[in-house]
């Protein structure tokens, strides 16, 4: 079995959602190692002083305990247009750090800049992002996402975003689409137009 990652958004020395990647992470554990010991992230991670300035990706590595804990430096990637891609047998219930099968999907983008994933007929998610529409009123996220993430769990708690099943043919509904991931909330992410995403 794989290594598991959890990534965490670290700007200028803080930590983000912290309690949601620590749900996440116990909850992984408790899955897939039946281990209901808890292990506080908060304690474990000491953030180096030279990632106390700046934006960074906090990676933990863990099994069934925590391996390695990485600082990298981050930047936004730009995301314009995305791609219809349909798998299937794909599952990514757990976050882990083979993603082998993704990349294998992303390498089909053609000219766009990222995937749709669809699977069994249902919208889920980007190559690394969960996604939400905007129908001109509210965003909404797909109550199929191959892996809940934690920025769209906040932002669901907080009423910042509603769930609803959503198909391809479901698109010409809304006018944007955005991508969310622990690193990017409504106000960082990209906005990509409907118009700018290749169906089948």
């Amino acid at each position: 079995m794989y290594p598991l990652v959890e990534t965490i958004k670290c700007k200028n020395g803080e930590l983000s959602n912290l309690c949601y990647h620590q749900a996440r992470f116990n909850l992984t554990r408790r899955a897939l190692f039946r281990l209901k010991e808890k292990i506080s992230l908060e304690k474990f991670i000491e953030i180096p002083k030279k990632c106390r300035t700046g934006l960074f990706r906090c990676r933990i590595i863990y099994d069934e305990k925590i391996e390695k804990i990485e600082f990298h430096s981050h930047q936004y990637r730009s995301v314009r247009s995305l791609k219809l891609i349909e798998a299937n047998d794909l599952d990514y219930r757990f976050k882990y750090t083979n993603r082998q099968k993704l990349n294998s999907l992303f390498e089909q983008r053609g000219n766009c800049d990222d995937i749709l994933i669809v699977k069994n007929g249902f919208i889920t998610d980007s190559y690394i992002a969960n996604v939400v529409f905007f129908d001109g009123r509210k965003w909404w996220t797909p109550d199929t996402p191959l892996l809940p993430g934690t920025q769209r769990a906040r932002l669901i708690h907080e009423k910042k975003i509603s769930v609803c099943p959503l198909t391809p043919k479901d698109l010409p509904k809304y006018e944007k689409a955005g991508l969310i991931n622990a690193m990017q909330d409504l106000e960082e992410m990209p906005e990509i137009s409907i118009a700018n995403i290749v169906t089948f």
